[in-house]
């Protein structure tokens, strides 16, 4: 497979086929980051087909082709936010979701939930950091924000999850 440098050479200068496979390469990655931050599947697959159709657009403007997770990750959070806002007073609850759960998921509902229940500039770098993969660096550069910053949100969005939903015994905090 060719390098992410080659790939975006070739998209920035009109090779569609590169483009795709870029996308194909982040598709999880973006996938999982959005539903995490949007509540159902329509949602997510409109603030995936605008940030793909935005970054195809805008890919001229990118700067440095070893940053293109970072860049549409960026994209994808700004068009998230976009949904969300025009959102934000409409509050969903899919019943059939949660009925659907099996006993060994409750897990993970409760994090969701955990996670929801966060401020949401926590919730993002805890987001960005353990579900996409990023980096505090290169966290800091797509919310640009200093990387102090960013440390200290993530430790703080830990410790509010630890004090306030893991006190349990038998609950295991995993730290990356």
């Amino acid at each position: 497979m060719e390098s992410l440098k080659a790939l975006v050479k070739k998209a920035k200068k009109g090779d569609g086929d590169a483009f795709v496979s870029l996308v194909k390469q982040y598709e999880d990655v973006l996938y999982r980051m959005a539903s995490r931050l949007l509540n159902n599947d329509e949602d997510v697959a409109d603030a995936m087909q605008d940030a793909i159709i935005s970054a195809y657009e805008k890919l001229h403007t990118l700067k440095n082709e070893e940053y293109f997770n970072t860049w549409i990750c960026k994209i994808l959070i700004n068009k998230c936010n976009s949904l969300l806002n025009k959102h934000k007073n409409v509050s969903v609850i899919d019943e059939k979701l949660i009925l659907q759960q099996r006993d060994n998921e409750f897990q993970k509902i409760e994090l969701e939930d955990a996670l929801n229940s966060l401020n949401e500039v926590y919730r993002l770098v805890l987001i960005l950091y353990y579900i996409v993969g990023l980096n505090v660096k290169e966290i800091s550069e797509c919310l640009k924000e200093p990387e102090g910053t960013i440390k200290s949100r993530l430790s703080r969005a830990k410790s509010i999850l630890r004090n306030n939903y893991y006190k349990k015994e038998g609950v295991i905090v995993y730290e990356k």
